[in-house]
């Protein structure tokens, strides 16, 4: 044996024997754990049970106009005159603007003319009606005349004149038909004619701007005199004005999605503003039901009452919501939920007191206990520390914690 050999079997004698040191130190800690007489290492567990559980949870929101719009013009024309500007507050059906429209005006006229020469026409109508009618009744009382004599005295009058007196009585009758078929016409000319009358009149009323609603001009786009385009026929318009309505506001808030589907009307919300240093109390109005692909939140809605104006559109918001999971909840606590993998895990001791390892689904939390939807039944046992130590299919000693007490004595003192 050369001395470098020498040399080396002492270092390797300290490091057996270093490793041996270890493992009797694993096992006398091993040992610790376990009670008198048994051999199984203890784990400490809480029974699955059912409660109602409640959270908060605190959102920025932004508050924006309860209802806002840019006013287009409907017809093409210049600005003759126009009412408002930033900040003029505005009721419902007044003018804003006014459009000079020189070639409406004159279809409206017209449209006018037309009315007037259907009237006039059903006029005389009625008129050659009246005396076809009267000119009817006389030749039908001649012929009748006739007749009887003839019928009298046979042979006392010409059977050309009484064919004659028939034919005219006959044409006289088609007459009135043809009179009273002229008016019916001309009284459906008045129709139409009112119809275009109406239909002008209507694009004429286009011209004045008014206000959809009570609110404030947030902008205003044009001045007197400028060329507006119809904004039906040009997709590039520009509007007039823009109106707001801020008497009330919407407060606007992301909901996460975790706690979306707990969300609901009427869910009581603490609103702190701390632009004005203020702190209302509000509820959830409404809500988009459905999640945003690009955030993976749910639009929730507050209204808020916003009389005096002291709010301001654009301002920004501290949002509490109260979430209330109603009915019986399975919880567990907190604790003995793994997160740190693709899926929550808990570690489960069964009937035979072995371990098995459970992916759940879980839903919401608060500081001390969560929902479990699925994947765990209530009564199953559950470890609530040291979830590293236990491997699944390990048997072991079930020993009961104190954590579920508390745990719902925790979350009440955190709901009051």
């Amino acid at each position: 044996m050369n001395a470098a050999a020498r040399v080396r079997r002492p270092a390797f004698g300290r490091i057996t024997l270093l490793w041996c040191t270890l493992i009797a130190l694993c096992g006398c800690n091993r040992t610790a754990q376990r009670p008198a007489g048994s051999t199984n290492p203890i784990a400490p567990v809480v029974a699955a049970s059912r409660a109602t559980l409640a959270n908060t949870l605190t959102v920025a929101g932004e508050f924006i106009p309860y209802q806002e719009v840019e006013l287009h013009a409907k017809v093409a024309g210049y600005i003759r005159s126009i009412h408002v500007d930033i900040g003029d507050k505005v009721k419902q059906g007044e003018v804003l603007a006014v459009l000079d429209v020189p070639e409406l005006q004159a279809q409206v006229q017209g449209a006018q003319a037309g009315v007037q020469q259907s009237q006039a026409e059903i006029l005389r109508a009625t008129n050659e009606v009246t005396r076809d009618e009267a000119n009817y009744a006389a030749l039908h009382a001649a012929a009748m005349r006739l007749q009887q004599a003839s019928d009298a005295r046979p042979g006392l009058i010409a059977q050309q004149e009484l064919d004659d007196a028939h034919a005219k009585d006959e044409a006289a009758a088609a007459q009135v038909d043809a009179a009273k078929s002229a008016l019916s016409a001309m009284q459906q000319q008045l129709g139409v004619s009112q119809a275009q009358q109406k239909q002008v009149s209507t694009m004429e009323d286009y011209s004045r701007i008014v206000a959809p609603f009570t609110g404030v001009v947030t902008w205003r786009y044009a001045d007197t005199g400028a060329l507006i385009q119809a904004g039906t026929s040009n997709a590039a318009s520009a509007p007039v004005v823009k109106v707001a309505q801020t008497s009330t506001l919407r407060l606007r808030l992301p909901v996460p999605e975790a706690v979306a589907p707990f969300v609901h009307d009427g869910d009581a919300a603490t609103i702190r503003i701390d632009a004005l240093g203020r702190t209302i109390s509000g509820k959830v109005t409404r809500s988009t039901d459905e999640l945003d692909m690009s955030t993976r939140s749910m639009q929730v809605e507050v209204d808020v009452p916003n009389a005096d104006g002291s709010l301001t559109p654009g301002m920004y918001a501290q949002v509490t919501l109260n979430i209330t999971r109603t009915g019986n909840a399975l919880v567990v606590p907190i604790q003995a939920v793994d997160n740190s993998g693709p899926q929550p895990v808990v570690l489960v001791v069964d009937a035979q007191s072995r371990v098995e390892r459970r992916v759940v689904q879980t839903g919401i939390a608060t500081a001390n206990r969560i929902e479990v939807l699925s994947g765990l039944s209530e009564g199953e046992q559950v470890i609530v520390a040291n979830q590293a130590s236990f491997h699944p299919g390990e048997l072991v000693t079930a020993k009961h914690s104190a954590m579920t007490a508390a745990g719902a004595a925790g979350d009440a003192a955190e709901g009051q």
